[in-house]
């Protein structure tokens, strides 16, 4: 039985989260500490605790109503930081519009599209290459869980086209693909990725999504190279019977594309368009940068969610915002957002002085410390925590940690790049199936085994903390000051 479905266990952590979050602020302080300071601590440590054991869903929940109860903080000035925050409010509706494209066709038409390529019928590594590479196109606007759900059926029906066996190391190496591939495309961009977000945000920065994309990108495409060379390895003996496959079937088998399905990617892609172009502008055109800047990176998709809702095709609308939004919306996800939104509000106040506490108390014993070792230390604290636990809550632990030390002392590190790599490495889980559902999934299934994912994946795991600190961090220091 899992831990956190025990009765027993469940009763003890409960109580001691409640405990610690409704009481600690009256725990005897450390000084230099105020007793809200404690609180605010305290909250942290309880929910932190359920997040890792029980779940993030109404953990959440309880660390905003603790939160409200400190003094320095209340519930106005919490609510305002979790639920009336504006990346509360860009991922609730990013997420309505990235359902709308997933209940169209265009999704698989895509991947089809890529393996039905001449080039992809001259081997069958070729094939094998060309679909993980339609599945990190689609992925860099795409929900990780949305993703994988799309895709799979369609390995499903290529397998039982190939005739693959599960003995066969093609299906390994595809399975293993599809699965690693979802997670570094999760990295790669901010566009319905939550966990980039949430690092970003604890850094009390300002990275536009183009910034996070220049050196994202580029990192994550190296990852994915490395990671089709292994795969080739994998399954170089038995590819042969992916050549030649005959994917028409597939393609005839989608309905024909219809005005719903232009009409939803014009949408989608306006939505894109107003959170990338402006920033091309900013040396360029300041005044054209700074109209459509000032109106944060949440407008685009409320914009969007209000057109799927308002245009109709047929008599109905592109998509009934009940129906998206009891379908379209991981409400446990954005639950924890809003929470850690709040709580990372709280550890950076000023009122609650922890942030000061720490300058005062880590400044001089830091300036013994070279920062490319802090660099490392987060980054690596970064990408294992992800690969076995939640990566929401690696996000926001490493990212509030590194941003409370970094900004506390004189330390020669990009706060804003070190946060943001830390959001990118939460991403790229790869190596046990509590990384992430897709994960488990790959693990579960007839064709791989946890073996499989934990070797294949711990070597991709270090291979990406390599490239983040020898890739993202210089070129994202370069673009952002």
């Amino acid at each position: 039985m899992a831990l956190k479905n025990n009765k027993i266990f469940r009763i003890v952590a409960i109580t001691i989260a409640c405990v610690l979050c409704f009481f600690g602020k009256f725990l005897r302080p450390i000084p230099g500490l105020s007793q809200d300071a404690m609180g605010v601590l305290a909250i942290f440590v309880g929910c932190l605790f359920l997040w890792l054991t029980i779940g993030i869903d109404w953990p959440s929940i309880l660390c905003i109503l603790a939160l409200g109860f400190i003094d320095s903080v209340g519930f106005k000035s919490v609510f305002q930081n979790s639920f009336g925050n504006a990346t509360f409010i860009f991922l609730l509706f990013t997420f309505v519009c990235t359902y709308a494209l997933s209940k169209t066709t265009l999704l698989k038409r895509t991947a089809i599209f890529f393996i039905n390529l001449k080039i992809a019928r001259k081997s069958g590594f070729r094939f094998l290459a060309l679909f993980l590479v339609a599945t990190l196109f689609l992925g860099l606007f795409i929900a990780p869980s949305v993703l994988f759900v799309v895709m799979l059926p369609i390995v499903n029906e290529i397998f039982e086209i190939a005739k693959v066996n599960k003995e066969d190391r093609i299906a390994k190496a595809m399975m293993l693909g599809l699965g690693f591939t979802v997670s570094i495309s999760s990295g790669m961009t901010t566009i319905a990725h939550i966990f980039p977000i949430l690092a970003i945000n604890a850094s009390h920065s300002d990275i536009s999504p183009l910034q996070y994309m220049a050196f994202a990108i580029p990192t994550g495409l190296v990852i994915f190279a490395f990671m089709l060379f292994m795969l080739w390895i994998i399954s170089r003996k038995d590819s042969y019977k992916f050549a030649n496959v005959d994917v028409s079937l597939l393609k005839k088998e989608l309905p024909k594309i219809n005005k719903k399905d232009i009409s939803t990617l014009i949408i989608f892609i306006v939505v894109i368009l107003l959170w990338i172009v402006p920033s091309f502008f900013q040396n360029i055109c300041p005044s054209f940068y700074q109209f459509f800047n000032k109106y944060g990176t949440a407008m685009p998709p409320l914009l969007g969610t209000l057109l799927l809702c308002i245009i109709r095709i047929d008599n109905e609308p592109l998509i009934k915002i009940d129906k998206a939004l009891k379908e379209g919306i991981p409400w446990g996800s954005l639950m924890m957002c809003a929470a850690t939104l709040a709580l990372g509000a709280a550890l950076t106040s000023d009122a609650i002085g922890i942030k000061s506490f720490l300058t005062n108390n880590l400044n001089e014993p830091l300036k013994q410390i070279h920062a490319i070792w802090l660099l490392i230390i987060f980054v690596t604290w970064a990408a294992l925590q992800t690969n076995v636990s939640s990566n929401m809550v690696t996000a926001t632990l490493v990212a509030s940690v590194a941003f409370g030390i970094l900004s506390s002392g004189d330390i020669k590190l990009n706060i804003p790049v070190t946060c943001a790599i830390i959001g990118m490495m939460a991403s790229f889980a790869f190596a046990t199936p509590p990384s992430m559902p897709h994960i488990a999934i790959v693990a579960g299934s007839d064709y791989c085994t946890t073996k499989d994912v934990l070797i294949y994946g711990g070597i991709l795991m270090f291979f990406s903390i390599a490239a983040s600190l020898l890739i993202a961090y210089p070129l994202g220091s370069l673009i952002i000051n």
